[in-house]
């Protein structure tokens, strides 16, 4: 056993503390000793530990961490939901009820709707309301981000009536590092840092701790508008307000990473042709839901690219060694189309962004895509050139030829996708439908359309119309 204790203590920089919990319950140690370990170690720590251990272990672990702790501990566990489910009614429905809202909220969010309703149903009045009122906003906003788990005062107490209120409702709320303050009429008048107040004086004018211009959100407002005025203020939770100023809630710092996160993921999705992201676990039917109605337009477009193609089968039937470089034009395209894209995205996500400030951006994609496409177009010349005289066996003035219109093809198209990249995602921020779900495949396929009428179009002028091959 004194062996066991000491890989279970012992310290190191790569320590598993999962690991080091679980070995607790087969340890030998008396409970009041395990007890006494598992209040060292994190929520999320004990919730990994706790997926993994057998029934017996689980019901250990949660009769020596007790109910209040364990349902902070089921916030963490992947599959909560389930456990809950699991349960009697009652017992989830206070486990539930000794969480954070916000936390409430996503684990009933993932059960059906009949379970969920009963299990509110059996919450105290006020946790009841707070949810349902979460529950009330749209997934895309603010409200449905935040948490009730918050210190509010009023502005009229004095140092030590305030500092008493902070201890009063501590008992229930946690996010204590900040202290909101309303008025009379309940209405937000500022913000308390929790530090500021401990070290005031009783005689100090509780006014000139206050901060009347901290930041707030609105309940209704959309989180992607509001992703960046969040993380420029860095602050560690951020007030959000009704209409009449009254805070219903607040967003945490663990709620704006979180909302960060799912926005990247949202974009990603979008710019891959998706309505939404999806997950390891969702139906077959469902992701193909999805992707279909992009599937579809793309594929009408991607008709149009081989119906352009056959158009120029004259071309292709004199000069059959150009069918071979068309992918590198069109692929070549695509990237550079796909990077001014994501560099336009990001850009225009900046709300202050001027006319001016556009104008200077599709000038500067243009002369990136004209640079790389002079520097690739150069490289194109030398390389196919050398594969038409070596491999195919070519004479050398033919090679060069055929090299030079496939370098300045590439030079052409990449310019245009550079264009394309940026104008588009541009022109569909301007007649507000967002530029990330409707530019990524588009842009992809229209520039396949331009790559070949360009390619097969310069094919023909250069090589048939001029040099007569």
């Amino acid at each position: 056993m004194d062996e066991k204790e000491v890989n279970i203590v012992t310290s190191s920089d790569d320590r598993d503390y999962e690991q080091e919990i679980k070995e607790l319950f087969s340890s030998g140690l008396s409970d009041e000793e395990i007890a006494e370990r598992l209040s060292d170690y994190h929520e999320n720590d004990l919730a990994g530990a706790f997926e993994d251990l057998d029934d017996e272990s689980r019901k250990k672990m949660f009769s020596l961490i007790g109910e209040e702790r364990f349902s902070e501990i089921l916030a963490y566990v992947e599959d909560s939901h389930e456990l809950l489910a699991d349960m009697p009614a009652g017992q989830a429905a206070k486990f539930l009820e000794n969480m954070d809202t916000d936390d409430a909220v996503d684990i009933l969010e993932n059960m059906d709707e009949e379970t969920a309703e009963k299990l509110v149903d059996l919450m105290d009045e006020e946790t009841g309301e707070e949810i349902r009122m979460i529950q009330s906003y749209d997934d895309d906003e603010i409200g449905s981000r935040m948490t009730t788990n918050y210190i509010v005062i009023k502005n009229s107490l004095n140092v030590r009536s305030a500092m008493r209120e902070l201890v009063k409702q501590a008992g229930e709320n946690d996010n204590i590092s900040t202290i909101y303050v309303t008025d009379d009429s309940d209405v937000f008048y500022g913000a308390i840092d929790l530090k500021d107040l401990i070290v005031a004086r009783d005689y100090t004018d509780l006014d000139s701790l206050i901060a009347t211009s901290y930041p707030f959100l609105t309940d209704h407002e959309k989180v992607s508008d509001c992703i960046d005025r969040i993380r420029d203020y860095a602050e560690d939770s951020i007030p959000v307000l009704n209409e009449a100023g009254h805070i219903l809630g607040i967003i945490t710092s663990q709620d704006i990473v979180e909302a960060v996160d799912d926005e990247l993921g949202e974009d990603y999705a979008k710019l891959a042709g998706l309505s939404e992201e999806e997950d390891l676990n969702e139906k077959t039917s469902a992701s193909i839901r999805k992707r279909i109605p992009w599937l579809i337009a793309l594929l009408l477009l991607g008709m149009l690219t081989s119906t352009l193609v056959g158009a120029f089968e004259g071309v292709i039937a004199a000069i059959p060694v150009v069918i071979a470089f068309q992918s590198l034009i069109l692929s070549m395209s695509g990237n550079v189309g796909t990077q001014s894209l994501a560099v336009t995205i990001r850009v225009i996500a900046d709300e202050d962004l001027t006319a001016a400030d556009k104008v200077k951006l599709v000038f500067k994609e243009m002369k990136v895509g004209l640079g790389n496409g002079l520097i690739l177009g150069l490289i194109s010349v030398l390389v196919v050139g050398f594969y038409i005289h070596f491999a195919k066996g070519d004479a050398w003035n033919y090679a060069v030829t055929v090299s030079m219109c496939v370098g300045f093809a590439m030079l052409v198209a990449m310019l245009v996708a550079s264009i394309t990249g940026t104008i588009i995602p541009l022109f569909f921020n301007k007649i507000k439908v967002d530029p990330a779900a409707a530019s990524g495949p588009f842009i992809s396929t229209l520039n396949d359309i331009l790559g070949v009428a360009l390619y097969y179009g310069l094919c023909y002028f250069m090589l048939i119309r001029i040099f007569h091959l």
